[in-house]
């Protein structure tokens, strides 16, 4: 089963290897992991998408509340939060294939960021469904690199 888990951390050395090693420590498989600061400069988030099943992720959370520089830990059940992504996502695009590309765009309400003669950076923020489904209608166009940032997420 996935889960969201946000840990709200002191901004220290050394904060995210122990908030990692718990989970992996613990058998979780993490499937993405965005750590930056708050809004407080002494504080930074930690947000993880993780695998594994519902009793050791219980105690994982107890355990991550004991350590040392971790504020508050958040298991975010389903419709808790609000989550997003964002993708950059570089794509083969000669003068056919742009104006398909420019209404897949406009249908996702995502950005072009950078244009070359023969390819083009989209950037798109959504949930993983959003996302994924960009990336599946982009596909066939030709990805030439990606990168996301994984889920954020806040309690609504």
């Amino acid at each position: 089963m996935r889960h969201t888990i946000s840990v709200l951390v002191e901004n220290k050395f050394g904060v995210l290897a122990r908030v990692a090693g718990m989970f992996s420590g613990r058998g979780f498989n993490i499937d993405s992991l965005n750590v930056a600061p708050t809004h407080d400069p002494s504080l930074s988030r930690i947000t993880a998408v993780l695998k594994g099943d519902d009793v050791a992720l219980d105690l994982c959370t107890k355990q991550l509340r004991k350590l040392i520089n971790v504020v508050d830990v958040t298991d975010f059940k389903e419709g808790q939060a609000v989550a997003r992504e964002l993708v950059l996502v570089k794509v083969k695009a000669d003068a056919k294939s742009r104006p398909e590309l420019l209404q897949i765009k406009d249908i996702f309400r995502a950005k072009i960021v950078n244009l070359t003669p023969d390819s083009i950076i989209i950037e798109a923020t959504g949930d993983d469904e959003k996302v994924n489904a960009l990336l599946g209608l982009l596909e066939p166009f030709g990805i030439i690199e990606l990168a996301r940032t994984g889920r954020l997420a806040l309690k609504r």
